[in-house]
């Protein structure tokens, strides 16, 4: 094709990638492209993690998808407002490669200041309960 169009292959690899997204996008709208973006990367390198023998990467992972889940219920909750956020879905598509990229690991950081905080202080009452030996009535 490149020799007979004359066109360097890179006009092709960059015409076919518009016609997937357009058709991803035509298809689901830009949820579905949204929730591409936060699962198909995450889910591959969450399967590689888990061959891995870093623990690096498998808290990396594990501390995304506890991320993931919160925003995920979050908005499911709160899904009204999303309609009054301008560009909404762009924001969350760079909410959550920020939360994954190498650079940036985004989601430590949501995790250790904002979700952290609110969740163990239930986590251990949970588990105190839990250890308590159950107590029979007569």
């Amino acid at each position: 094709i490149e020799q007979q169009s004359g066109y360097s292959k890179v006009y092709f690899f960059v015409f076919g990638v518009t016609l997937g997204v357009c058709a991803i996008y035509g298809l689901g709208g830009s949820k579905l492209v949204t929730d591409l973006v936060s699962f198909v990367y995450p889910a591959y390198m969450s399967f590689k993690a888990i061959d891995s023998s870093d623990t690096g990467d498998h808290t990396q992972w594990l501390t995304y998808w506890v991320v993931f889940s919160f925003m995920t219920i979050a908005e499911s909750v709160t899904g009204f407002l999303t309609d009054f956020i301008p560009f909404y879905f762009f924001l969350k598509v760079a909410f959550f490669i920020w939360l994954y990229h190498p650079k940036f690991l985004g989601a430590g950081l949501v995790y250790t200041q904002g979700i952290k905080p609110f969740v163990m202080p239930y986590l251990s009452t949970l588990q105190k309960k839990s250890v308590e030996p159950s107590k029979k009535v007569e």
